[in-house]
């Protein structure tokens, strides 16, 4: 099934999940490159046309090692930003070192892919509540048949980073605290943009 066909096909129609009341979520100093963010608002102007929603935007600056709070949510309309741990794929950090080393759009690589993705429905799988993600670049283009998604997961917290020096690492998805998962799930509803890439502390990226 082509792309096109996807993105019209049940991806950004709206979850059945209800996101329960969510507590209030500390703010974490942000890190956000601000040389990043101008990339994927550029993105953001890009892919205007499958992006319905543009009020928030989520920003992965792989750039920053595993430890740090690396996953942005920008509120476009006040300028807020809020921080969170997020992992990346294995494929991309093969000695588990904590630092993502390339990204890759091939199936089975189990590595991270970078581009601008599209956020779709909300969903229970094997993560538990999660939500797909389709890949709108060529270097993420296959990301919905990949199953990158965004979900929960216990190897992201901050006693993983206390007790290893970095988070545990995913299959390729954008996995978050399960403590953090409900915010991100609700703040990036269905129809938004999610952008991955290294910012400018970056010390080169490969794709395989």
């Amino acid at each position: 099934m082509k792309r096109r066909t996807l993105l019209k096909t049940g991806l950004l129609g709206f979850g059945a999940l209800v996101a329960p009341t969510l507590p209030a979520i500390a703010k974490t100093p942000s890190l956000l490159d601000p040389n990043l963010l101008k990339k994927a608002k550029a993105a953001l102007d890009t892919h205007h046309l499958p992006i319905k929603h543009t009020d928030v935007i989520g920003i992965a600056d792989y750039a920053l090692h595993s430890a740090k709070p690396r996953f942005h949510l920008v509120d476009l309309m006040n300028g807020r930003t809020t921080s969170f741990l997020v992992a990346h794929g294995r494929g991309s950090d093969k000695r588990h070192t904590g630092w993502l080393q390339k990204f890759s759009n091939i199936p089975g690589s189990e590595a991270s892919s970078g581009g601008s993705y599209v956020t779709g429905q909300a969903y229970i799988g094997k993560h538990g509540r999660s939500r797909r993600l389709a890949g709108l670049d060529p270097s993420n283009d296959l990301a919905y048949q990949r199953a990158i998604v965004i979900h929960g997961a216990w190897y992201v917290d901050s006693k993983m980073v206390k007790q290893y020096g970095k988070v545990g690492r995913s299959q390729g998805c954008f996995a978050f605290s399960e403590t953090d998962l409900d915010h991100i799930l609700q703040r990036l509803g269905t129809g938004r943009m999610l952008f991955a890439d290294k910012g400018s502390n970056e010390i080169g990226t490969a794709l395989i």
